[in-house]
């Protein structure tokens, strides 16, 4: 499988909430770094997408602009979605970079403006303190703390 035909595959399983197809295309080492979830290894990158997926009920993806050179490809998604924790709806811009070895994604780094999606996710909070490290940290705990919530309640 060329790495282009990976990405795709990638994007497919998420256009269609399957997390574990996702899952399926990380090696088992992955390293997944976001601005809402910080950095994250191995498991908590599949448990992270399939507690997401398990919360997306009018999530939608568009994906474009897959490039693959050598070990490393790039994409351009926009993921439309309401954020379970307050309700909003939010239009999220995301530039992924991905690290591949032996047909495997081993680095996914997913960059978008963490401002922005806060003014959408948490409304006025977002809106006055979405700029700041201390939100930024705020944001990656929550984050984090529902994951681990998942990973305590999900079957191993």
């Amino acid at each position: 499988m060329q790495n282009a035909e990976l990405i795709e595959n990638f994007y497919t399983a998420f256009q269609s909430l399957d997390a574990e197809a996702m899952s399926a295309c990380h090696a088992p080492d992955v390293r997944f770094e976001d601005p809402a979830f910080g950095p994250l290894h191995g498991r908590e990158v599949s448990d992270m997408w399939r507690m997401l997926l398990a919360r997306a009920d009018d999530f939608t993806l568009a994906v474009s602009d897959i490039k693959s050179i050598g070990q490393s490809a790039s994409a351009h998604a926009t993921a439309r979605y309401t954020y379970s924790a307050t309700g909003r709806f939010v239009v999220n811009e995301i530039q992924t970079r991905f690290a591949i070895r032996d047909g495997l994604i081993v680095e996914q780094t997913d960059s978008f403006d963490l401002w922005r999606w806060s003014r959408q996710a948490l409304g006025i909070k977002g809106w006055l303190f979405g700029w700041s490290p201390k939100m930024r940290e705020e944001i990656q705990t929550q984050a984090r703390r529902a994951l681990k919530r998942y990973q305590n309640k999900a079957p191993t």
